[in-house]
């Protein structure tokens, strides 16, 4: 299976593939989609959705996986980040994909086993179980542990997904 994780951000949005054979994991692709901060937001909103859909069609992935919002004591910036996950959702639902979405709790409790892990342990972690010869960008270290963690914890998803069809 492959899967393709994001970490939604209006600056930066990290994307991260993986390949999910048996129990072994593999790096496809990461990198940041950097958006022009001098451009208006909307135009930065589209380019993140442009972006992913590029990287969809470039990459082929059966499923995506995104981080859920945190809470922020700064208003703006949440709903900032919450447009940038609308873009992000929206690329994978107009490709006709599965979208399944994680906490930063469950994603670092998947991918270093603690739930309040920093964001160099997640990345010392991602490294070891992707075999990377060097640690990502932090924004694409955060794309590629979404993606594990959906891998981790996909079966179950997929098969409450196709439950939730059923009825």
């Amino acid at each position: 299976m492959r899967i393709l994780g994001i970490d939604p951000g209006s600056r930066i949005t990290g994307y991260g593939i993986i390949e999910k054979s048996g129990n072994r994991l593999t790096h496809i692709d990461n990198g940041p989609l950097v958006t022009k901060s001098s451009a208006p937001f909307a135009e930065r909103l589209k380019q993140i959705y442009d972006g992913l859909s590029e990287i969809i069609r470039i990459h082929s992935p059966e499923v995506v996986a995104v981080e859920q919002i945190f809470l922020s004591r700064n208003v703006n910036s949440a709903l900032k980040l919450g447009h940038a996950r609308g873009a992000a959702l929206l690329a994978g639902v107009n490709a006709n994909l599965p979208v399944f979405e994680y906490t930063a709790l469950q994603v670092k409790s998947a991918v270093v086993g603690f739930g309040r892990a920093d964001k160099q342990q997640v990345q010392q972690m991602v490294r070891a179980l992707l075999n990377l010869p060097e640690i990502a960008q932090e924004d694409s270290a955060d794309a590629l542990a979404v993606a594990i963690c959906h891998a981790h914890s996909g079966g179950l998803n997929q098969r409450l997904a196709d439950l939730a069809k059923v009825r």
